[in-house]
């Protein structure tokens, strides 16, 4: 597998860092969050992996990763889906584990390019625009925050 990395200006890094740093926490309704919830315990039925729960392990590279996946696993570190939006842990856990799985099947980094390919990948299967929006905020909007800062940032949701 060759992985395929994009540029990506980083005016564009900027620009989208900026919608979700200065953006107020979206409203979601519970109708919406049940729904998400929903869609991705069956997106997690569907996973080939066994996926493992890290406090402290994070892939520096997706080559990295895709190693693993090769080899039917992948870790899943804590600090990546803390969100607020979960009713419950499993569900950022399961988020973060299909959309590391999405990042093997559209062969994409860890750059802006790579999160809005694996975005758009993902989004063609989500139940309704209300989550599409969630999962721009969570994929793109919180990639590009951290790109631009160089460290993670407070999570949240944003409906720019």
């Amino acid at each position: 597998m060759t992985l395929t990395k994009v540029k990506t200006t980083s005016y564009k890094v900027e620009t989208l860092a900026k919608l979700y740093l200065e953006g107020k926490p979206a409203k979601i309704s519970d109708q919406t969050i049940t729904q998400l919830c929903d869609w991705l315990m069956d997106e997690f039925h569907q996973l080939p992996l066994n996926l493992q729960f890290s406090d402290y392990m994070r892939y520096d590279n997706a080559e990295a990763m895709f190693a693993d996946i090769e080899q039917s696993h992948l870790w899943v570190s804590a600090d990546s889906y803390d969100s607020s939006v979960y009713p419950n842990p499993i569900y950022g856990f399961i988020f973060q584990g299909m959309h590391d799985y999405d990042h093997y099947l559209t062969d994409s980094d860890f750059s802006l390019a790579g999160e809005i390919a694996v975005y758009n990948f993902t989004a063609k299967r989500v139940p309704s625009l209300e989550i599409q929006k969630i999962l721009y905020s969570e994929i793109v909007l919180r990639s590009a925050a951290y790109l631009h800062l160089g460290h993670a940032y407070a999570p949240k949701i944003v409906f720019p």
